[in-house]
């Protein structure tokens, strides 16, 4: 077996999808690793130390004909422009990565003409057997964590409280949104900086995972066990809940002086919680970050990738911010990575066992057809 580590084409994209300490396990399972040359230079690996953990430096080309197996931190409609451009080389190949599987809509007939088998890693699911292979859980953390360094930086104030010879400085007021994974490392962040933290969520389950943290649970009395689906994920509410919710939100919101939003469901749309109007209300100098910017953000004024102020508050909407920590962000989808791939050997050979439920489910392309039912679902197609 070989698997193939291309470099990243993504614009911004600094992660790779396997660093030089997993080489090592992949080769003791059966796996040749081929990395293209330069593949972790902007994560800080070096060529040399691939060559030293037994892995084959090539160029590009190379790695992706010689391959059985590709793994990669963004292909198919996560780099669909990148993926295009050499689409001819993933003949046969089996893919493993982001895929954005709910926006294969525009490729299925190039999928389908190169009989591309294809594991999508935003599809595994939420099951504890699972858990090492959870890259959306794992990226996340380092989202929360790094939504955290930005508002502290674009905040006036400090976080923590002080009592210095001039007086008392009072502690920053934080308020998040989404208590998932990035919410909860949000959580944990702000309160370590010393912020008084606030958290809110719609699924009832997580109030004692917010407290644990220190952090106080804001109930609204919207709260719904029904919120939550199979997976462990917040399902889409309709417009009159989120309405009702922004009403309740908007006394949270305006006595904040940091809000972090982490909201989103899995192929949908962000919904919308902080509206104009909320915006209005809020403190000069107050800060949104809005990490559901790539899914049209959770702020109605919220631009993807900007920084830009309004009413006096500033509003920013980062995108891919794990590729802003990608030493870190790179060794945890690594590992990701190495375990899904572990879980597909048997005996030295690559084996889709479709009985495995991880495998099943993850599975967005089998030999060129779409296989995943969620997909097919939200797609409409048969």
């Amino acid at each position: 077996m070989i698997l193939g580590v291309p470099k990243e084409t993504f614009s911004g994209e600094n992660r790779v999808a396997l660093v030089p300490q997993d080489v090592e396990r992949l080769k003791k399972i059966g796996f040749e690793v081929l990395i293209e040359e330069g593949a972790g230079k902007r994560a800080g690996f070096e060529d040399s130390e691939y060559q030293k953990s037994g892995a084959q430096i090539l160029k590009r080309e190379d790695v992706i004909r010689k391959s059985d197996v590709i793994a990669s931190v963004r292909n198919l409609s996560a780099n669909e422009e990148g993926f295009l451009k050499e689409a001819d080389l993933y003949e046969g190949k089996v893919i493993l990565g982001f895929l954005d599987p709910f926006s294969v809509g525009k490729i299925l007939e190039k999928v389908k003409s190169l009989k591309i088998t294809a594991f999508a890693m935003e599809l595994v699911p939420r099951i504890s057997r699972a858990q090492s292979m959870d890259a959306l859980s794992s990226q996340a953390t380092v989202s929360g964590y790094k939504a955290v360094l930005i508002g502290a930086n674009l905040l006036k104030k400090m976080f923590p409280m002080l009592t210095t010879a001039a007086g008392t400085i009072l502690p920053a007021k934080v308020f998040v949104i989404g208590a998932g994974v990035a919410g909860l490392q949000a959580i944990a962040t702000a309160r370590r900086l010393g912020a008084v933290v606030e958290a809110y969520d719609i699924r009832p389950s997580t109030k004692e995972q917010v407290e644990s943290l220190g952090a106080k649970f804001v109930e609204l009395g919207l709260e719904s066990e029904s919120a939550e689906d199979r997976g462990g994920y917040a399902k889409e509410m309709g417009e009159e809940f989120y309405k009702r919710q922004r009403e309740v939100m908007k006394e949270v919101v305006s006595r904040s002086d940091l809000v972090i939003s982490t909201a989103v469901v899995p192929g949908k749309k962000a919904p919308l919680l902080i509206t104009e109007d909320m915006v209005k209300e809020m403190r000069p100098g107050s800060v949104i970050v809005d990490l559901a910017a790539e899914r049209g953000g959770n702020c109605e004024l919220t631009q993807p990738g900007e920084v830009i102020e309004k009413y006096g508050v500033v509003i920013a909407g980062p995108v891919n911010l794990p590729s802003q920590v990608p030493y870190d962000a790179s060794l945890m989808y690594s590992r990701n990575i190495t375990n899904f791939l572990a879980l597909l050997v048997r005996e030295g050979s690559l084996n889709i066992n479709l009985e495995d439920e991880i495998v099943r489910e993850s599975l967005l392309f089998k030999e060129g057809d779409l296989f995943s039912e969620r997909v097919k679902e939200a797609l409409g197609v048969g």
